[in-house]
């Protein structure tokens, strides 16, 4: 038996005005998205937005379901519409914010694990990390340099 490690770095912001202008102007936009979610059966609402190579900004929030697996959740409904609409452009950063109507969210929630998988699609066919930043409605931000620190053992098109 051999022990296997992998390591994962995160960043940690304090609040919105230690990010970079770029970055925070596109967490505005996922703070934003987040409003317009359509969540009446969680009542927890997500907003993510997304920086292409080509300068487009992408948003998509949360769309809930009565038949619970039929929603999707922000990050997947920006990454579709960016891959349905922009083929070719490269995702550079992904901002994402999510909050409950129910209290105040103030620790960053990263994205799902059926986000992660999706996400790291994305990294793989563009051959590039992206950025995520991820944060509650109020408080720190985190950064992930690439997915692989959120997923670490990733499921990829080489194991089928």
């Amino acid at each position: 038996m051999k022990e296997i490690r992998k390591e994962s770095v995160l960043y940690m912001y304090q609040s919105l005005d230690e990010l970079p202008l770029a970055v925070s102007n596109l967490m505005e936009r996922a703070v934003e998205a987040r409003k317009r979610a359509y969540a009446p059966y969680s009542k927890f609402q997500v907003g993510a937005a997304l920086l292409l190579d080509n300068n487009e900004v992408i948003t998509g929030n949360n769309q809930e379901n009565a038949s619970y697996p039929s929603g999707l959740c922000a990050e997947r409904t920006a990454i579709y519409y960016a891959g349905s609409q922009y083929p070719n452009a490269k995702i550079l950063k992904m901002a994402i914010s999510a909050g409950a109507s129910e209290k105040q969210t103030t620790k960053p929630i990263p994205p799902c694990g059926a986000c992660r998988q999706s996400i790291a699609e994305y990294e793989l066919k563009q051959e590039s990390p992206i950025e995520i930043f991820f944060m509650g409605e109020t408080g720190e931000i985190a950064k992930s340099n690439s997915l692989s620190n959120l997923l670490p053992f990733v499921f990829d098109k080489s194991e089928l």
